[in-house]
């Protein structure tokens, strides 16, 4: 009986820190606090209930992932009364993420609906005159609710293929990647550095439902729009000089060659996750790193104006590097771990396609490579005020340096319990659940 509650209660409890958080509204630092406390409590309940979560081929990881962001998030957030919401949004959408990962068929699709038709609402009302308002990005959200729609009206093979839609908006794939890009960049405060993980978790778990029982010629497809992506958004990060534009297109890069993994072994395997998961954490890591520039300097700041900040900032710039690191998919960080994982375990079904693959990894690589050079390194200007990491910077981005690491190190058998490690069973399982 315990399990039927698993759903609400995982859920529940971050809606709950929202509603504590309307009501100290006056208060950005009890607003804060409460959003991190919050977030704590739902993991420390996740790691005491692991042996209760539902069965699912992408394994337990992205439940302990989601909160860990969300406390990444909003730590790394200075204390002001414009973030109010930005705190209060994320534990909303940490409770709409647990409801999907836990929810089944019914429930699931109902907070996954919930989750787009927010984050439209939000892309509407937050725009700048240096971020203006994408159409194009809240349509793709419209496009992902249209999916979801079709995926409960119809029967196999049209409602995974409905489904496959609606993971490639959250997990973006060219040419539906416009509104994971528009909420990164859009979305205020704390959002984006946890939404980039949100959304490409809850993606790759709608994937690893619905890409075994796609039929060849869509997976066919699949690939070698995977394949189109990956360079697509290597190059397009190669040519951007606003970083958020440039992280997302990175990002996109990264999860498209994972997408070409997950296609051409038609499935979604706990090592799957672990190549979304630190894709994802890094870079919200480089947000949250960026943030603090943004902090300094202005939202409007030109990274090429900022430089020599090693030599003034090296708490900033240890962490920072490390993080550029994990991100670029060096060794030992989960980036490259969740690679090799899936090119070990999961041969490529094409030399060609791993070529490309390869190459786009490497372009992609190449825009964090410059970042971190130009930032950290060069000329220090006597016009600038230089400060380095206050200690709720300092420790968010330490917790995303040693998650990384963990990830890379750790054994994939730690967040793959004995029910999700054979893919048939643990859909099985998830099959009943859903029931």
């Amino acid at each position: 009986m315990m399990d039927v509650f698993i759903p609400w209660l995982f859920a529940g409890i971050p809606f709950a820190g929202a509603l504590v958080c309307l009501a100290v509204w006056s208060d950005p630092y009890r607003v804060k606090m409460c959003a991190i406390i919050s977030s704590v409590i739902n993991f420390v309940l996740i790691v005491g209930l692991a042996d209760r979560l539902p069965a699912s081929p992408d394994g337990s990881l992205p439940f302990y992932l989601l909160p860990l962001a969300a406390v990444v998030s909003a730590l790394g957030q200075p204390v002001h009364e414009n973030h109010r919401l930005s705190w209060t949004m994320t534990l909303v959408f940490l409770g709409l993420g647990m409801g999907i990962l836990t929810g089944g068929h019914g429930f699931g699709l109902l907070c996954q609906i919930s989750l787009m038709l927010i984050i439209m609402y939000l892309l509407y009302r937050h725009h700048t005159t240096l971020w203006p308002i994408s159409w194009w990005g809240i349509g793709s959200f419209g496009v992902g609710v249209v999916g979801v729609g079709f995926s409960l009206a119809t029967e196999p093979p049209l409602s995974s293929a409905a489904s496959l839609v609606t993971c490639a908006v959250l997990l973006p794939l060219m040419p539906f990647h416009d509104g994971y890009l528009t909420a990164l960049t859009r979305l205020p405060g704390s959002l984006p550095p946890f939404i980039v993980l949100l959304l490409p978790v809850l993606g790759l778990h709608g994937l690893a439902i619905a890409m075994p029982t796609m039929p060849d010629e869509f997976v066919a497809v699949v690939s070698f729009l995977a394949l189109v992506s990956s360079l697509y958004g290597a190059i397009k990060a190669l040519a951007q000089s606003r970083v958020r534009l440039l992280v997302g297109y990175g990002s996109i890069s990264f999860f498209s060659i994972l997408w070409w993994f997950v296609a051409g072994a038609h499935t979604a395997t706990p090592r799957a996750a672990v190549l979304a998961g630190a894709v994802g954490l890094a870079t919200g890591g480089l947000l949250v790193a960026w943030q603090v520039i943004r902090t300094r300097y202005g939202d409007d700041v030109d990274p090429q104006a900022i430089s020599g900040l090693a030599a003034a900032m090296p708490k900033y710039a240890v962490l920072f590097s490390l993080l550029g690191l994990a991100a670029m998919g060096v060794p030992p960080f989960g980036v490259f771990a969740g690679f090799m994982g899936l090119l070990l375990t999961a041969p490529p079904s094409s030399t060609i396609g791993l070529f490309i693959a390869l190459a786009a990894w490497l372009a992609a690589s190449w825009y964090i490579m410059q970042m971190v050079q130009q930032l950290l390194f060069g000329t220090r200007r006597p016009d600038l005020r230089y400060a380095d990491l206050r200690h709720p910077e300092f420790t968010s981005l330490l917790i995303v340096v040693l998650a990384l690491l963990a990830l890379g190190l750790a054994p994939t058998s730690l967040y793959t319990s004995d029910h999700t490690s054979d893919t048939t069973a643990a859909m099985e399982r998830t099959s009943a659940w859903n029931r």
